[in-house]
């Protein structure tokens, strides 16, 4: 999902219309404008009546729309030709294709989609977003690929340079898709689950970044007599990493607390309404 990325910068000190120039590749451009198209077009007939209207507002396609934009940005934008002279720059995109572009993309998606759980989609998504299998890939994906060997590979191959951001956008989907429960047909789990679920999804990404911020060497291979972006050294640059990913992984952890405190809520209330007062 990225250009092939190269030694030699054009600047050391580009600025933000430099880093955000597009290319164009067409196995990136083609699916997401695919994919787009397809959700206006379902967007515009949902339009067409008071119930769709009501499952669709026009607020979710706004969250959709952003969310392919920055993707884009993410993977199309002449930032990724600065991958070996910016280690932060690089998990700055990183971090937009994990914890921003996911929940967008979810959020946009129209209230009550109804799929059979016997059919043979509704199976597959109900295994893709069981909490357990969402947990495994991510921490899979997050912990691999952060070792020395995954991490100087993603950023030395192009090959892997571009199943990198692959992987961290499909397996944040299924987190955020865990998290904000889109398809409630197929997936069961209630709100304390959710939450414990979000607080465990959100472990793996903050141990990462605190080796990052107090490690003394720089862990990287490729980074270690870098020339980096903006006058930093190699481990400034890890150590700004790591609050990049931390800081990303906090709105997420939020969100779990929020759902855990609204769990122990209804635990609390032991599922009763108050009596209504007479008239």
């Amino acid at each position: 999902m990225t250009a092939p990325v190269s030694n030699i910068a054009p600047t050391l000190n580009p600025g933000l219309t430099d880093l955000l120039a597009l290319h164009f590749d067409p196995l990136v451009w083609l699916p997401v404008l695919a994919v787009t198209g397809f959700y206006l077009w379902r967007f515009v007939r949902a339009r067409q009546t008071p119930a769709g209207r009501a499952r669709w507002p026009v607020w979710k396609a706004v969250l959709f729309g952003l969310g392919m934009v920055l993707l884009l940005l993410a993977t199309q934008s002449a930032a990724t030709a600065w991958t070996l002279n910016s280690m932060a720059l690089y998990m700055g995109r990183l971090m937009v294709l994990a914890e921003v572009v996911p929940p967008l993309l979810v959020l946009g998606l129209p209230r009550d989609i109804q799929i059979d759980p016997r059919c043979p989609l509704g199976r597959l998504l109900g295994v893709l977003l069981d909490p357990w299998v969402a947990l495994a890939v991510w921490a899979a994906v997050i912990i691999f690929w952060n070792v020395p060997a995954g991490f100087n590979a993603s950023v030395v191959t192009n090959t892997a340079a571009a199943l990198l951001p692959t992987l961290y956008l499909l397996s944040s989907l299924l987190v955020w898709g865990v998290v904000l429960r889109p398809l409630p047909s197929v997936q069961p789990a209630h709100i304390g689950s959710r939450g414990w679920f979000g607080l465990l999804a959100a472990f793996p990404m903050m141990a990462v970044a605190a080796v990052w911020l107090y490690s003394r060497q720089v862990l990287y291979t490729p980074y270690v007599s870098a020339l980096c972006l903006w006058d930093l050294t190699p481990l400034q640059n890890q150590q700004i990493s790591g609050w990049i990913m931390m800081l990303a992984g906090l709105p997420a952890m939020a969100l779990a607390l929020v759902q855990l405190m609204a769990w122990l809520v209804q635990l609390a209330d032991g599922g009763t309404q108050p009596p209504q007062a007479k008239g």
